[in-house]
């Protein structure tokens, strides 16, 4: 159960040391090709035996400058006619296909060190390429030397430091909705996700949605539930309000959506689960929100919390949300107080998630019609922990948040991580609009 918040070996040799090579001459002189050190490999074509000591050096085949007619090589000191080109020998068959790495073959003295090439006609048009392509991606550069380029593996070649990943820190905006996430300063990566998006419903009137999940860190892969859940209740959510369905309805719908998003990533095949037997079901905790005209509706499983804060400052702020976690458990029985409850280290210990080693599935839903303006703040414990009163969070809270949400955003986000970023932190801001004349609390 979830208890946080949140053959043989093969023989190395290259060909050498098995004999490979060509034997020595029986009159003594060496092999014609390479060396035993090196392996014997065959020459490259067009490679022969050195000339005999004191004899001339013969120009190489092709030479501009060389005597005789084209395509002849002359026999000097003979008398007799120049003779065609000698063909070079045959290399000899290499037992394993391929040269030995390593082998080096001199250059004869007269040859040159560069092959010159002819330039292209300028008149003959080059062919275009079958496929064109795509230009070379630039060289990532690394954010903390800024002189380094990031390797494959997401280092920096020149100081070693080790790049910020794509969810690491995380933000995105979408109409009057807003939401960022952050690694913080603690964890060695972000398990948490959220969803934002606006759609309409059937009379044309906006809708907002917001989803924030939370991986449960001693669960396998969390950072993958807690995305798959985002995922699926957002898409479910958007998919369903224009539909027509009750927001509160399809905030139900949305959060089982997302629970068999999560369930689907426990069924590995079992060998995997025979190279990993002592992990257990991924999982994550969710809260959502979904602001019409005049209504707001949020859901939740596990203790990822929304407050609403008015814009008028003078009228309360509340919870909107009651976490299924050990410490809410003492206080609703009566055994602790809050503050007491909140201190023991059991505290976060969640009674509620979303995974495959689940209890049965118990989706909260409460609706709600506030009577004034104000912003609903969506987050994971990664913020609340640093702003758990209603007040608190009211406090952090920029006055101007229902037209900033996206600067709202990070400045909770920059809160969480001034105290401390013991936990990854995630927020959406959504603001509510003032409400139809006559709309009153339900």
């Amino acid at each position: 159960m979830p208890q946080a918040g949140g053959g043989s070996a093969p023989e190395y040799g290259g060909p050498a040391s098995a004999g490979y090579g060509t034997p020595p001459a029986p009159d003594g002189s060496p092999p014609r090709y390479g060396t035993a050190a090196a392996g014997n490999s065959p020459a490259p074509a067009g490679y022969g035996p050195p000339p005999p000591a004191g004899a001339p050096a013969p120009h190489p085949v092709g030479s501009a400058d060389r005597p005789g007619a084209a395509g002849e090589v002359p026999n000097p000191g003979s008398g007799e006619p120049a003779l065609p080109p000698a063909t070079p020998p045959a290399a000899p068959a290499d037992p394993h296909g391929t040269p030995a790495p390593g082998v080096r073959f001199d250059r004869r003295a007269t040859e040159p060190d560069e092959y010159p090439l002819q330039a292209p006609d300028p008149r003959v048009p080059e062919a275009a390429p079958a496929h064109p392509v795509p230009p070379a991606e630039p060289a990532k550069v690394c954010v903390a030397c800024r002189a380094g380029r990031v390797d494959d593996d997401g280092y920096c070649e020149n100081c070693g430091h080790a790049q910020p990943r794509e969810r690491d820190h995380m933000e995105q905006e979408s109409g009057p909705v807003a939401a960022v996430s952050d690694r913080g300063l603690r964890h060695h990566r972000n398990e948490d996700a959220f969803s934002i998006g606006t759609t309409a419903l059937p009379d044309g009137s906006p809708a907002t949605v917001a989803i924030v999940c939370d991986g449960v860190s001693s669960a396998t892969r969390p950072d993958d539930a807690s995305l798959a859940a985002s995922r699926a209740a957002g898409a479910a959510l958007l998919a369903a309000l224009p539909q027509g369905t009750h927001p509160q309805q399809a905030m139900h719908e949305a959060i089982v959506a997302a629970s068999q998003a999560v369930n689907s990533l426990a069924e590995e095949p079992a060998t995997a689960r025979e190279h990993a037997p002592h992990q257990n079901a991924p999982a994550c905790t969710i809260v959502g929100a979904v602001v019409t005209a005049g209504l707001l509706v949020v859901g939740w499983v596990g203790d990822s919390r929304a407050y609403w804060v008015p814009l008028d400052r003078g009228a309360p702020a509340a919870r909107l949300t009651e976490d299924d976690s050990w410490a809410a458990q003492m206080v609703a029985a009566g055994l602790m107080n809050e503050a007491e409850a909140y201190a023991d280290e059991r505290a976060h210990a969640i009674t509620g998630w979303l995974g495959a080693d689940a209890y049965e599935l118990e989706p909260h839903t409460a609706s709600f019609k506030p009577d004034r303006p104000g912003v609903v703040v969506v987050c994971t414990d990664g913020l609340w922990n640093y702003a758990e009163a209603a007040e608190e969070m009211a406090d952090v809270l920029p006055r101007d948040a229902a037209a900033r949400p996206l600067h709202s955003a990070r400045v909770l986000v920059g809160h969480a991580l001034d105290g401390g970023g013991h936990d990854n932190v995630t927020v959406a801001v959504v603001p509510f609009p003032a409400p139809p004349q006559g709309a009153g609390s339900a």
